[in-house]
């Protein structure tokens, strides 16, 4: 029987833990702080109904990596790099890895700390987004707000790609395969509209007035957004790649959505409709989607020829307001040990 590892404690964390718990399969939940799971149930409510008992609570990675067949890393992405220094010295050949998800570029950074084990024969992989929308109502209980379909995963190679999903699809159904890790890094469709909507409200963020995260859309923001995801786009372009519009990805990724504009299916789409705002500036949805996200995009598009300067703008911008310097520690080719390679050669990172 395959045993599942969920690296992370948080809303996606255990939502995944209990979804695989309550599928009948041995689950192991790390964390750094033992969250307080009472008789280890995890309980899914929502738009998944499920009761999961997890085999194992530790907060030690030793133990975590060694229970596994498939670790699914279940965190934010600037904790990835850690995680995988953390978890290297325990892994052992024929497991998978999958980042659920892993942001832009995530799999390269995931696959520079592994290649410092040379003899390592490991599966890895990561996802567009993670598979549900859900809220921690709190520890060992979790509200699923939707459950979405056709995530693209990526492997490093197609190969890797059939092999994970062909292992692991019937557990996660949700999970397609995508066209390369740049498709699914170019796809982090979070990035696109979670700093517009955070950057156009700190004033309200930081008199602690309650909003809705979605469902008080503007015209005006949506306008910016997808303004913004069209730079996004060019970049596909430039990389070959087809990527999905905003505008058609709330559909794709929540089918019940109804709206003729941008606006409308962000206040439409039901899996969003009670995300509040959030209470601090000092939110993942800066701290996150700009290093991992937003930084590497535009590091890709500067390496292509692409102009991106409203991404750039937010970049700049964020930078300044948290007094965080981004690019020291996020996804920039220096960083990712990619510096002096060409386009085409990014395109042909895993092909040897």
């Amino acid at each position: 029987m395959r045993k599942i590892t969920v690296i992370g404690t948080g809303n996606g964390g255990q939502a995944v833990a209990g979804y695989c718990a309550a599928m009948g399969l041995p689950v192991c939940l790390y964390g750094r702080r033992k969250p307080d799971i009472p008789d280890n149930i995890i309980r899914l409510e929502g738009a998944l109904n499920a009761v999961g008992v997890v085999e194992i609570i530790t907060d030690s990675i030793e133990k975590a990596v060694c229970f596994a067949d498939l670790i699914m890393i279940v965190t934010t992405s600037t904790a990835h790099r850690e995680i995988a220094n953390l978890m290297l010295p325990f892994l052992r050949n024929g497991q998978a890895i999958i980042l659920n998800p892993g942001r832009t570029l995530g799999i390269v950074e995931l696959n520079g700390v592994l290649a410092q084990r040379k003899e390592l024969n490991v599966m890895i992989a990561e996802a567009q987004t993670l598979l549900y929308a859900c809220r921690k109502v709190r520890d060992g209980v979790v509200k699923v707000i939707g459950v979405k379909d056709n995530v693209p995963l990526t492997g490093r190679t197609p190969l890797e790609t059939e092999t994970i999903i062909s292992r692991f699809g019937d557990l996660f159904p949700g999970f397609i395969p995508a066209v390369n890790f740049i498709h699914t890094g170019l796809e982090n469709i979070g990035a696109i509209f979670h700093p517009s909507i955070v950057i156009f409200n700190v004033a309200t963020i930081e008199r602690n007035d309650k909003f809705y995260f979605y469902r008080d859309m503007t015209d005006e923001v949506a306008a910016f957004i997808e303004k913004l995801d069209k730079e996004r786009l060019r970049i596909g372009r430039a990389y070959g790649i087809r990527l999905m519009p905003v505008f058609e990805w709330i559909r794709y990724a929540y089918p019940e959505t109804e709206g003729c504009t941008l606006k409308e299916r962000f206040r439409n789409n039901p899996a969003y409709n009670d995300i509040l705002g959030p209470g601090t500036i000092f939110t993942r949805q800066l701290t996150e989607d700009i290093p991992t996200g937003l930084l590497p995009m535009s590091e890709l598009a500067r390496l292509a020829g692409v102009d991106t300067p409203l991404m750039d703008s937010l970049i700049v911008l964020t930078s300044s307001l948290l007094d965080i310097d981004f690019r020291e520690k996020g996804r920039t080719l220096d960083n990712l040990n990619l510096s002096g390679m060409s386009k085409d050669e990014i395109i042909k990172l895993f092909q040897g």
